[in-house]
């Protein structure tokens, strides 16, 4: 999260994320529109979506689907952008050449957004950010709803400076989307976490949040480094672990022994791999954001006063606390 927002944070309270549980998102490529319905009148939103690069985004644009349902009150047109800004831009003038609403934007990368921002501000149509933010002027934007990706990297990097900062390590790092918040963020964070710790990064390269990117990129680092010459890979989620897992059992070599692996997202897949120790540790960014999304949507549209910026706390997981939660895990 950019520094800016953090003397507006509005802490999210627990009850608003009581949200339903995801299912696998079978039409995040296309666009699409929901029947209308529930009382009063209908909220046309478009919504931009990102793709569908992980397990983390599928849970997410269900859970945005779920909210913005026609038995809430709302008319979803979706889309999703299969992680190409030029396309995601296309589909926001779409969204204000349609005269929906209310637009919501989860932006690839932070910057490019201010053309389109100003475009849909003069059409008089309110724009919520959700998970990801933008280096556009704040005021082009009525509120900004996710996760404090910075901190999510400080408390990566202060387990990893706990357990590993009194040994020389050699640590390849798999970073999200280049340009993107989340990639951003949670690399700074880290960084200044294992600060004059004897961790060392040797190489950092990007595997665009999906396990492909994360098991080639991985790959690499093998080739390169050697099995012996890597001991820790900071993944900037899941899905990019979990490819990493791949690889290095290709290699001949056990993941979470002979080389530790810290991820964040905490989705399903990502704990079980915890539990199973072929992750050491993981930082929670909880995907369930429709509620807020929709209640600050609501809002806009009638006129209320909506807080600028809101987030939800993450946990972190290291193996025992994983084997407690995976059983009711939603996501």
């Amino acid at each position: 999260m950019k520094k800016r927002f953090l003397s507006t944070i509005a802490i999210a309270g627990a009850a608003a994320m009581a949200l339903t549980a995801c299912s696998s998102d079978s039409d995040a490529g296309s666009s699409d529109a929901a029947d209308g319905g529930g009382g009063g009148d209908v909220i046309t939103v478009g919504f931009a979506q990102t793709g569908s690069e992980s397990g983390w985004r599928s849970a997410n644009t269900e859970s945005m689907k779920t909210a913005f349902s026609s038995e809430n009150g709302f008319e979803l047109v979706f889309n999703a952008a299969d992680n190409d800004t030029a396309a995601q831009i296309a589909a926001v003038r779409s969204f204000i050449n349609q005269g929906v609403d209310a637009i919501v934007i989860a932006p690839i990368v932070e910057d490019g957004w201010d053309d389109v921002l100003q475009e849909a501000s003069d059409a008089g149509i309110p724009v919520i950010l959700e998970d990801r933010t933008v280096s556009a002027s704040e005021d082009l934007y009525a509120a900004w709803i996710g996760l404090d990706f910075e901190q999510e990297g400080v408390t990566a990097g202060e387990w990893a400076a706990a357990e590993f900062g009194d040994t020389e390590t050699n640590m390849v790092v798999l970073e999200g989307t280049t340009g993107s918040a989340p990639a951003n963020d949670r690399a700074t964070g880290f960084d200044s976490a294992i600060e004059g710790t004897m961790i060392t990064k040797i190489d950092s390269q990007t595997g665009d949040f999906t396990r492909d990117g994360g098991k080639s990129v991985m790959e690499g680092f093998i080739q390169n480094y050697g099995v012996d010459g890597i001991d820790l890979v900071y993944a900037h989620n899941d899905d990019m672990a979990l490819g990493a897992i791949e690889a290095i059992e290709a290699a001949g070599a056990v993941p979470g022994e002979d080389i530790k692996i810290i991820s964040i997202d905490a989705v399903h897949d990502g704990m079980q791999a915890l539990v199973d120790g072929k992750i050491n540790y993981i930082v929670e960014c909880n995907p369930l954001l429709g509620d807020l999304v929709a209640a600050a949507v609501t809002g806009v549209v009638n006129g209320e006063d909506v807080e600028a910026v809101q987030y939800v706390e993450d946990l972190a997981f290291d193996q025992a606390a994983a084997e407690e939660a995976l059983p009711d895990r939603k996501y």
